[in-house]
């Protein structure tokens, strides 16, 4: 069996066992990040698209280096957009901000019809440093 070695972001505790998952969980040399979407300190979401794409990867910066990691050793990406067809152009002119230099991560987009009152969502997985994983 896998053991689980949870990561959680500063300040952010409450809003994770709340509603009952880990934001992060390191197994195997990597690490499993949960979809972060543009939520502020107390869940509610940044009300403006490209606000509440900046927030969603500080959100999951934020995780990233609670387990020593950053964007570069993220190997893989899914996001999740409602109404891709008129948001996605918008939300990838913020993308390069946090996305970093080629190569890149692999990317799966997924257009979506409800994200429990976000427009974007950004799930990862990345190497944890030190590890051949």
């Amino acid at each position: 069996m896998t053991v689980r070695e949870v990561v959680f972001p500063p300040g952010r505790q409450a809003l994770y066992e709340r509603n009952r998952y880990s934001p992060a969980v390191k197994a195997n040399g990597l690490l499993f990040v949960s979809g972060q979407v543009g939520s502020r300190e107390d869940g509610s979401p940044e009300p403006e698209l490209t606000a509440q794409v900046r927030r969603a990867f500080i959100n999951l910066n934020a995780i990233l280096k609670e387990a020593g990691c950053t964007f570069d050793d993220v190997i893989d990406v899914q996001v999740f957009i409602v109404d891709p067809q008129t948001r996605f152009e918008t939300i990838w002119s913020v993308v390069p901000e946090f996305w970093g230099e080629a190569p890149y991560p692999t990317v799966t987009a997924v257009g979506v019809t409800w994200l429990y009152g976000f427009d974007f969502e950004i799930k990862v997985i990345a190497k944890l440093p030190g590890n051949s994983a």
